[in-house]
């Protein structure tokens, strides 16, 4: 009896946590969702009111609580979610297929470069929105807006390094009283026009559809906008767990979202004029600016959750090896996924400024917003049938019963959103052509010294076997990191070329990403005694781990780093050149070349103590 109150109480504390972190964005969608559902040539009229909710509602469960909560949710790599832990986990089940494994990264790493394009969107409208509400209690302090929003985003970003383990346990609270408001105003409506839950009936949708076909179809541009932020759900699968994710939506997020929905709809059923902003119209006149104070911390903490998945996308890239090195500062003893990157911060921030002074209302945003959620959510269905058919041992009839609907739903959103590619939806395309350009040029590029490497230095087994006049053999050992541990490491080559010096213990480690999120502890380490002192150290990390090379040897194979005082890291530091040679195109090896004067050093990365590390510099033409 005492253990599963226990569980209870441990299930009920994370649900109150995942509200502040995993529904922050998809619970300030109803500051603009509906809003905008009227502004594609579709009057509020009250057949259209209702048909429009209906629409929404059958959404919501269709998208949220069938895809993400029943399915997605059950595709965790090791407790990891997210696109880029689903990318790995679907590949490992296609190795039998490398056309298919293939299709399934480019899938992948399209997902993630959309949500990349969805977390620079996000703050900007959310916070937008939120003090747009000004214009409401206090028109005269419409021309406020832009610089409170820009003042609050500056805020916001400034804090990052601080971490959200300080402020983390304010957020639940905060956003239980958000969607405990937002359940009351709609749940007042309600009460005075309880038509609106006419709605509930999918006729209603289907009248409409009927109605006009071309016209819906449209309206699903803006109606996504209501699911905005339905990839947390399954993106902050690590912190939380299914359980924790369904409470807090079942419990409290899904009731305040359709109260509010329909409460605005009630409204607009007697009061087509609140069509301006019928969230804050929801709100007697007293309580707007306590209300619009609540609006823009809930944007803040929406802004929060969707930054920090910003921070885990490109982390998880980085050590995939499709970006590159980037300074990763932990903020929490306790949370290893609490994490801040203070170079993607800043560019982050000067990005969003730029959308703000750009697009200047959350109106113009709408249109930018929704092709990157779609998009993403299209990748993340595509990959969960991969994995329903390989992995779960689905039948082909139940992954064309299930997937088919969903596939439909899905397509139908993006295709919607693909008209207003001109209008605003080019933004988020833009910034995730560019995401990946930059994954598919640093992957190439470092393929490219790979093999540049390979034809100019000897095998490593070779060099052991009949290894050069060597004038002294320095005590203690020396370690050698190198991507390529089947060869001799060039600084291992240019020391000795130099210097004549070799140590008396010398390993050669490489280390290596596998594709889970946590390797097990067994897999971690493969040691080789090659002979006369040399060793080859081969260690495997998961998309989520610390890369602390030290640590792991110091577990693996404590025997090679006895007499640790002697115990000296050698680095290689390519100095790279572009050349004409077959390889890349010349300006992608230029853009390889500035993105490894700006990658992070080694040895921060790698966790190697600073006074024992020793960098050659080599020169390699792409």
């Amino acid at each position: 009896m005492e253990t599963e109150r226990r569980k209870r109480n441990r299930t009920a504390n994370l649900a109150v946590a995942t509200l502040g972190v995993v529904f922050g964005d998809i619970g300030t969608s109803p500051l603009y969702a509906l809003r905008e559902c009227f502004l594609d040539g579709i009057d509020p009229t009250p057949s259209h009111v209702l048909g429009v909710l209906s629409l929404l509602f059958w959404a919501i469960v269709v998208v949220v609580a069938i895809k993400y909560l029943a399915i997605v949710l059950r595709a965790d790599n090791r407790g990891e979610g997210g696109v880029l832990a689903l990318m790995a986990l679907a590949q490992r089940q296609c190795t039998d297929r490398p056309r298919l494994s293939r299709a399934i990264i480019a899938i992948g790493l399209a997902g993630a470069a959309l949500f990349f394009g969805d977390a620079l969107v996000t703050p900007a409208i959310s916070v937008l929105s939120a003090v747009e509400g000004i214009q409401v209690a206090v028109p005269r302090f419409g021309q406020w807006v832009i610089p409170l929003a820009v003042g609050i985003l500056i805020f916001l970003f400034s804090v990052q390094r601080r971490g959200t383990a300080k402020v983390g346990a304010l957020f639940g609270p905060v956003m239980i009283l958000w969607f405990t408001t937002l359940g009351i105003l709609g749940g007042l409506q309600i009460a005075l026009r309880p038509q609106v839950l006419e709605a509930l009936n999918p006729l209603q949708a289907a009248n409409l559809i009927a109605e006009d076909p071309l016209k819906s179809f449209l309206l699903l541009g803006a109606l996504v906008l209501a699911l905005t932020g339905v990839e947390a759900l399954y993106a902050d699968l690590g912190h939380f767990n299914r359980r924790s994710i369904r409470t807090a939506w079942y419990a409290v997020a899904m009731p305040g979202l359709l109260l509010d929905y329909f409460g605005q709809g009630a409204l607009l059923l007697g009061e087509p004029g609140a069509l301006d902003n019928p969230f804050y119209r929801l709100a007697p006149d007293w309580a707007l600016i306590p209300l619009i104070a609540l609006a823009s911390l809930a944007t803040v903490i929406a802004s929060q959750a969707v930054i920090s998945g910003a921070y885990s996308i490109v982390r998880q890239a980085i050590l995939l090896r499709y970006w590159p090195r980037m300074e990763v500062c932990h903020t929490s003893s306790e949370e290893e996924g609490q994490i801040y990157l203070p170079t993607l911060n800043w560019e982050m921030l000067s990005a969003v400024l730029i959308l703000v002074f750009g697009f200047r209302s959350s109106e113009n945003l709408a249109a930018a917003y929704g092709l990157a959620v779609t998009g993403t959510m299209l990748a993340t269905t595509l990959m969960i049938l991969v994995l329903a058919r390989r992995a779960w041992g689905w039948p082909m009839v139940l992954c064309a019963a299930v997937g088919g609907p969903l596939l439909a739903v899905d397509a139908a959103f993006l295709g919607s959103n693909a008209l207003k590619f001109l209008s605003g939806g080019w933004l988020p395309f833009g910034i995730a052509v560019l995401f990946i350009l930059v994954m598919s040029t640093w992957r190439q590029g470092k393929r490219l010294v790979a093999q540049r490497l390979r034809h100019e230095v000897m095998a490593l087994e070779d060099f052991v076997a009949d290894p050069s006049p060597v004038e002294h053999r320095a005590s203690g050992t020396a370690i050698f990191l190198s991507s390529i541990p089947e060869i001799v490491p060039p600084a291992l080559m240019h020391n000795l070329a130099h210097n004549g010096v070799l140590h008396q213990r010398n390993v050669v480690v490489g280390v290596s990403s596998e594709m889970v999120a946590y390797v097990r502890p067994e897999r971690r380490c493969a040691v080789e005694d090659l002979g006369d002192g040399f060793y080859r150290v081969k260690l495997r990390f998961g998309f989520m781990e610390v890369r602390d090379v030290p640590a792991a040897l110091e577990r693996c194979c404590p025997a090679l780093l006895a007499g640790a005082a002697r115990v000296s890291y050698f680095i290689g530091r390519e100095n790279l050149k572009a050349t004409r040679a077959p390889g890349m195109a010349l300006w992608r090896e230029r853009l390889f070349l500035a993105l490894s004067r700006n990658a992070a050093d080694a040895t921060s990365f790698f966790r190697l103590p600073p006074d024992r590390v020793v960098e050659i510099g080599l020169q390699v033409e792409l």
